[in-house]
């Protein structure tokens, strides 16, 4: 299995209103830019998503994959993993964890494990992550924000 790899970043806005946006799977493709397509495939009985199919495509990879997702009840942790192995990955490990901040935001930390099926040396994988994770970050920080701002 891959390395583990975490990064936090701070968002101006309560936890649920973070966790809403995270866990609106359907509206990833207007707001991330590798995602193409997601579709939410299975539901749990409360309306979230047990698993989503995403389609995408950050040049030099495109990937067709299924994640399931599990959450905790407060919503302040959102977890995920690869149900099978893609055409570039053999497992894919993640979570978001939500803490509210004493000024109203959140500190949101991204923690992702990627076994890949093709071949990278360690030293461009890890640049690879730092890469997808900071990226995934700023743009959820800026979907958040924004809609935060049109309220």
């Amino acid at each position: 299995m891959a390395d583990t790899s975490t990064q936090s970043i701070i968002i101006g806005a309560a936890p649920d209103r973070v966790a809403a946006v995270i866990c609106d799977f359907a509206r990833y493709p207007e707001w991330t830019e590798a995602v193409r397509r997601a579709e939410v495939i299975e539901e749990y009985e409360d309306g979230y998503a047990s698993q989503v199919r995403f389609t995408i495509d950050a040049g030099v990879m495109a990937d067709e994959y299924v994640l399931a997702y599990e959450y905790a009840e407060d919503l302040s942790r959102v977890e995920w993993h690869l149900v099978a192995p893609s055409k570039m990955q053999k497992a894919q490990r993640g979570s978001y964890d939500l803490v509210g901040n004493p000024d109203g935001g959140t500190t949101v930390t991204y923690t992702l494990e990627v076994d890949l099926s093709v071949g990278m040396l360690g030293m461009f994988r890890r640049k690879a992550e730092k890469m997808i994770m900071d990226t995934a970050l700023k743009q959820l920080k800026r979907r958040v924000e924004a809609a935060g701002a049109a309220q």
